[in-house]
């Protein structure tokens, strides 16, 4: 069953980079008490993620943080390694990458796709959502993991 609006985010672990490597950080670690915007990507460097999502996000973070936002995330199944270099190759400072590198935040939410037609196997639909507490305010999922219309930047901005 997909998240709707007004559930809570279940419980998952997702790897971040810290100080001394990858760490394991818990839903509840990220999200409670945080006003998030979350955007997940079906992959790290893909062409619609890396050129059409993620750069809206980057440039406009602080007109989201000035609505009241904590921190913009974005979350991929791909390793934390991969989102690492991501970050960089992105000049994404300031945004957390939470790695979903088994899919298992993308299947709890029922945002999982399989893109084994691409050679991607399981991926995350595109989408961006507002959490307030850990909780779903804002959720827009688009039709196709090719377009970025419905859960870009300026989409989520006319809402939050």
């Amino acid at each position: 069953m997909t998240i709707q609006v007004g559930d809570h985010l279940p419980q998952v672990t997702f790897r971040v980079n810290g100080a001394g490597g990858p760490e394991a950080k818990t839903t509840d670690d990220i999200f409670k008490g945080r006003r998030i915007v979350l955007i997940g990507v079906p992959g790290a460097f893909t062409p619609s993620c890396h050129r059409n999502h993620l750069p809206g996000f980057v440039e406009k973070q602080e007109e989201i943080k000035a609505r009241g936002v904590d921190a913009v995330a974005v979350t991929a199944v791909n390793d934390v390694f991969v989102l690492e270099a991501w970050q960089k190759a992105s000049g994404a400072d300031g945004i957390e990458f939470l790695a979903d590198g088994n899919a298992e935040f993308s299947k709890a939410i029922g945002l999982d796709m399989d893109g084994a037609g691409f050679g991607l196997g399981p991926r995350s639909k595109r989408y961006s959502m507002l959490v307030d507490d850990g909780v779903v305010r804002v959720l827009n999922v688009e039709e196709s993991p090719a377009k970025t219309e419905i859960s870009g930047v300026d989409a989520l901005l006319k809402v939050i």
